[in-house]
């Protein structure tokens, strides 16, 4: 068993801090992993490098780097060390980047077994994952909206079905707790319903349908919140669920399902059997889970027949039951555009930061100037108060909040200020989600029904990834992957290290601002009006090239 721990204090392995810090995030994303043995850190081949060669080889580079230099990494593989200046990244990646036609999962797969490619995931090969607390607010904010759309504003005494505890899906059952509401967790791997109550995200566990069932109806009936786990198989549990015309009030699922290999697991199939199935590339077997995910997806329709609120969390699945003759799969609602578009328009998304000591007390400093500073910032200052009570540590100490175009540039000088005068102990990474509102094209997630019809343009994520490189980052990737691992999608993600430095408030203010202000130009440009109206507020200096739109500038 590996064990991969982020080092902890201030001593320094490397020549500066941004170095160090990357190296940091790079452990702390295997420290997190589901299966750090195989250098897999989520949704079951989200590598943080290729092989461990190649680790090792990116960690003993890393601690001779020079602040003036830029390591270049090709699918987890470092490749070279070029001499750039000190306003550089110091480190730039591509994953899983295929041309055109070639992106097939057939290629990716052949290509992985000859040690060519690796799955980046979003922020696994760009060592930005944080454990579950990456996604939790994200997942919390959609109940939010749904709770706000369709329950008069509260989760009191609803019933939220799910599956998933992976690496992404483990946040379910506490952000359905911290919503107020009662979730049923439905979970093939005994090993990750443990490991999420371990951790604090899950309450209880059972392998008895009738038992879930019992406590969720209770906790309904009380008006209490719970989540539970069930030691079971979603696309046997749901049409189960429905057959007893048992609806919940929200159902979604996050599995593995883009994946139909190494992924999302058959019914009726054991641990074991899906092991022996997934040495060989067994054909029966990716056929056997598109089956049992077309029946699962069928049943999500039931429910939304019945009156449930039915959403897809973003993990490809109605695009494979669509492909095994579930026609009608895309009548289930992506959660971006149902719930979350507006903020994105407006460049509000993921956004977070990594306390590189390991000092706890050092993401307290932090949530406390953010309680103070945004104090008329609801989603924020909500966020902070229920992360305080309920979200635990995991691996590096880090925090994640929704905040959109100058708020992050705010946050992040303050936390450099705070570094340079010594009231934290230590330097800070910020980071945020691949999928933010100008780093992702994913026409079956992100960018699903844009206004304009531009789902499939993958320019944005390009540009992004260029401008912040021409904005002083200090790490910057660029991922495809998704459903087939390569053809569904395109995202950057980008990295800069507080250290303290007067010098790096510039690097900051440059690279912040670019970053969310080309998301909301992104918005723009395919016709948003919350869009327009950041423009104006924030001054974003966007060139118009249409004569109608000059009632926006």
């Amino acid at each position: 068993m590996t064990t991969i721990l982020a080092k902890r204090g201030t001593e320094l392995r490397c020549k500066g801090w941004r170095q160090e810090a990357l190296l940091r995030m790079l452990e702390n994303v295997l420290e997190n992993g589901e299966n750090p043995n195989e250098l897999i850190v989520y949704a079951s081949l989200g590598k943080a490098a290729r092989n461990w060669p190649s680790y090792h080889a990116i960690v003993r580079t890393l601690k001779e780097l020079e602040e003036d230099e830029t390591l270049v990494i090709q699918s987890g593989k470092p490749i070279g060390i070029f001499k750039t200046h000190r306003q550089a990244p110091l480190v730039i990646m591509a994953n899983c980047n295929l041309v055109g036609k070639w992106a097939t999962s057939e290629n990716f797969y052949r290509l992985q077994e000859k040690g060519l490619i690796i799955w980046g995931g979003l922020t696994a090969a760009a060592w930005q994952y944080i454990g579950s607390q990456g996604v939790i607010q994200g997942t919390y904010e959609i109940f939010q909206r749904i709770a706000r759309l369709h329950f008069g504003g509260d989760l009191t005494g609803r019933f939220i079905l799910t599956a998933g505890l992976g690496g992404m899906g483990g946040s379910q059952p506490l952000a359905g707790k911290m919503a107020n509401a009662a979730i049923l967790c439905v979970e093939v791997s005994e090993e990750r319903i443990d490991r999420r109550i371990a951790a604090g995200y899950l309450e209880r566990k059972t392998e008895n349908l009738v038992e879930a069932l019992n406590w969720i109806q209770q906790a309904v009936t009380n008006k209490e919140s719970l989540s539970v786990g069930l030691l079971g198989n979603a696309a046997d549990v749901y049409p189960e669920l429905l057959r007893r015309n048992i609806i919940p009030d929200i159902v979604t699922d996050q599995t593995s399902a883009h994946d139909l290999l190494y992924g999302y697991v058959p019914s009726n199939y054991t641990l074991e059997q899906l092991a022996k199935a997934r040495e060989t590339r067994s054909e029966k077997l990716q056929e056997d889970a598109g089956i049992s995910i077309a029946k699962e997806v069928k049943a999500m329709l039931g429910f939304k027949e019945r009156g449930a609120v039915v959403f897809d969390n973003g993990n490809n699945i109605r695009t494979q039951a669509k492909q095994y003759g579930v026609e009608e799969a895309f009548d289930i609602d992506i959660f971006t555009e149902a719930f979350l578009r507006p903020l994105f328009a407006r460049a509000i998304g993921p956004f977070r930061w990594i306390a590189l000591s390991g000092d706890a007390e050092d993401i307290r400093t932090i949530d406390q100037y953010l309680l103070e500073e945004f104090s008329g910032n609801e989603i924020v200052t909500n966020w902070i108060r229920l992360a305080n009570q309920y979200i635990p540590v995991e691996g590096l100490p880090a925090r994640i909040g929704w905040l959109g175009h100058e708020d992050r540039t705010k946050l992040a000088l303050a936390v450099n200020r705070l570094v340079r005068e010594g009231k934290l102990s230590g330097p800070i990474a910020f980071s945020r989600d691949h999928l933010d509102a100008g780093a992702m094209s994913h026409p079956n997630i992100m960018t699903e029904r844009m206004k304009d019809g531009s789902d499939a343009i993958s320019d944005w994520p390009l540009l992004n990834a260029m401008l912040n490189c021409s904005s002083m980052a200090d790490l910057v990737a660029i991922h495809s992957g998704g459903g087939g691992y390569t053809g569904f999608m395109t995202s950057a993600g980008v990295t800069i290290v507080a250290d303290g430095s007067e010098e790096t408030d510039i690097r900051i203010q440059t690279l912040l601002q670019n970053d969310t202000g080309l998301g909301v130009l992104r918005y723009a440009d395919a016709g948003y009006e919350e869009s327009f109206d950041e423009i104006s507020k924030k001054g974003i200096n966007r060139v118009n090239t249409n004569e109608e739109e000059n009632i926006h500038a």
